[in-house]
């Protein structure tokens, strides 16, 4: 037992100093924040999606920011797809690849961003969303594993986790990005005090 959780948060670490050793993964974080700060500014919102720990990892960065990070501060215009009610219909009527699509559609406007999740960077609902994000004329941000998958080619910006066998340590990254992501905003919008 010792030895799986001493090789668990080594082989996290070693993810973790893999995934920060070139700058380019700064700077994408970096550009990221900058288009988000810049939605925030213009008077647009954050919608976020993904699907299962990725969904969650979603609804964590809305509520991070329609809440709070850090401290206390006025809220910012974030939320993430969930509602069970809405994600059901639209499954049912329209089929599971439709779900987030179907709300940018009726929710996004220019000058919106998503930020869309997705470890394999290959699934169909979140691809969707994307490109339908994109004939909003909103920014895509992507968080991502692997390859990048489709997604990587239907965003602004991709912020890819090292390849690993699980997704799970992709996750991990994930999170990692989605706090620095949030700190960055309370920062430039000078919020952080």
């Amino acid at each position: 037992m010792r030895e799986i959780i001493r090789n668990n948060c080594l082989e996290a670490e070693e993810v973790l100093r893999e995934f920060f050793t070139g700058e380019e993964n700064i700077d994408r974080i970096a550009l990221a924040a900058g288009l988000m700060v810049e939605t925030i500014c213009g008077g647009g919102k954050i919608i976020s999606c993904g699907n299962g720990g990725s969904l969650c990892d979603a609804a964590h960065f809305a509520e991070e920011l329609s809440a709070r990070f850090r401290r206390n501060r006025k809220a910012l215009p974030a939320m993430a797809i969930t509602d069970p009610a809405y994600i059901t219909c639209v499954g049912n009527d329209f089929g599971f690849d439709h779900i987030y699509s179907r709300f940018i559609e009726a929710h996004g406007c220019k000058g919106d961003l998503l930020l869309a999740i997705s470890t394999s960077g290959n699934s169909p609902n979140i691809v969707n969303a994307a490109q339908e994000a994109h004939a909003k004329e909103m920014k895509v941000v992507a968080l991502t594993g692997h390859d990048g998958g489709v997604l990587a080619r239907c965003c602004d910006v991709e912020i890819r986790a090292p390849k690993t066998p699980f997704s799970d340590r992709a996750q991990e990254i994930h999170i990692k990005v989605i706090h620095t992501l949030c700190q960055i905003i309370e920062k430039e919008l000078g919020l952080d005090d």
